[in-house]
């Protein structure tokens, strides 16, 4: 029995990594498209920017082995070590989700920094626009709310940010623009 399951897991493209925080893949310095990409560990990781969205590669196998699925609540990134977990606010919006990074994108130019599964997407309210201005951050999240991303789950709330806060969000993000 053991065999026949493990010959019909090969025929679905088996061999995928068991979905854990360990071990932690940095990477070496890798090329897509004429552009280098150096993975490093960034424990201040802050960055404003643009989200987009996939999920059309359902079943492919992420960047760190793992199978992609895209209800599931996880991002691409081109440099944070996999997996690592970031806080992504729409500044469209305030509101605020924790994702788990374990793939590698997006590899376009301008000013994309993440890449989100389509279940990403719809908890930040960015799917139907395809593409949002976000903030990305680097956090530690309790480990009740890791346990619930490596099932696929979403991550306890988090309340949007102040009015003030994104506000002053935007107004960086304008800056940047400029």
């Amino acid at each position: 029995m053991a065999a026949a399951v493990l010959a019909l897991s090969g025929c679905a493209g088996g061999n995928f990594r068991p979905v854990a925080d360990l071990p932690v893949k940095i990477g070496q310095p890798y090329q897509v498209r004429g552009t280098t990409y150096v993975p490093a560990v960034d424990p201040f990781y802050d960055m404003l920017g643009y989200a987009s969205w996939y999920g059309h590669e359902s079943g492919d196998r992420t960047a760190n082995g793992e199978r992609f699925r895209p209800d599931w609540v996880t991002a691409a990134h081109t440099t944070l070590p996999l997996p690592t977990y970031v806080e992504v606010t729409s500044l469209d919006t305030g509101r605020r989700i924790v994702v788990r990074v374990n793939d590698r994108g997006p590899f376009v130019p301008g000013p994309r920094i993440i890449d989100l599964s389509r279940g990403a997407a719809e908890l930040l309210g960015m799917k139907v626009q395809g593409r949002a201005p976000v903030r990305v951050r680097r956090v530690e999240p309790v480990e009740k709310d890791r346990e619930r991303l490596r099932h696929g789950k979403p991550a306890r709330g988090l309340p949007p940010v102040s009015e003030q806060v994104l506000q002053n969000l935007r107004g960086q993000m304008t800056a940047a623009d400029q």
